[in-house]
């Protein structure tokens, strides 16, 4: 019966040392810097290949973990089938317990109402700064550089080149000669 520990943190930029400091007593602690939004994470899905039937996986916060109720819930459930139980340490939840169980249920809910309203606010704000003329959206870089993309394809060079050496993506390549 191990305790496998796994740490997230959204981007390179970020530190994962406060909790890996939190995980220390962990046997191993798999570890990522990964958006999580993002259901498909490797060291996530390692992790949740290696436990074993009596382990304990901890995080430090639900957030690390999932982030919305329907992947939390898709993740205990695999947890479940293993025999593995999951500890929240600032929420004290332990899903080895029936109250854990229904305090990870309950929060993760809230966590995915939460996340619907903040998506929502943003999505009123940005329509009254586009009222007010204030918003006018993503400038669309792929597209005012289609005169290059045409000028290197009659040149003779391979698309995905023009993607690498424009920056944008094989999409917008493929667009861009469509015009």
């Amino acid at each position: 019966m191990a305790i496998i520990g796994y740490a997230r943190v959204s981007t390179a930029g970020q530190s994962l040392d406060v909790q890996l400091s939190e995980l220390s007593s962990c046997s191993k602690v798999f570890q990522e810097k990964e958006s999580g939004a993002k259901a498909t994470r490797e060291q996530l899905a390692l992790m949740l290949e290696f436990v074993r039937d009596g382990d304990t996986v901890m995080v430090t916060k639900l957030c690390r973990l999932a982030r919305n109720t329907r992947h939390l819930l898709e993740i205990v459930e695999l947890l479940d089938q293993k025999q593995v139980a999951l500890k929240v340490l600032n929420l004290g939840i332990d899903t080895s317990t029936s109250t854990g169980r229904l305090m990870l249920t309950m929060i993760g809910a809230v966590a995915a109402f939460e996340r619907k309203l903040l998506l929502e606010r943003q999505a009123e704000g940005i329509a009254a700064a586009k009222r007010k003329g204030k918003y006018l959206g993503r400038k669309p870089t792929a597209m005012a550089k289609s005169e290059e993309v045409k000028s290197l394809l009659a040149e003779g060079v391979k698309k995905v080149d023009i993607s690498i050496q424009l920056g944008i993506s094989i999409s917008s390549v493929h667009r861009a000669c469509r015009l």
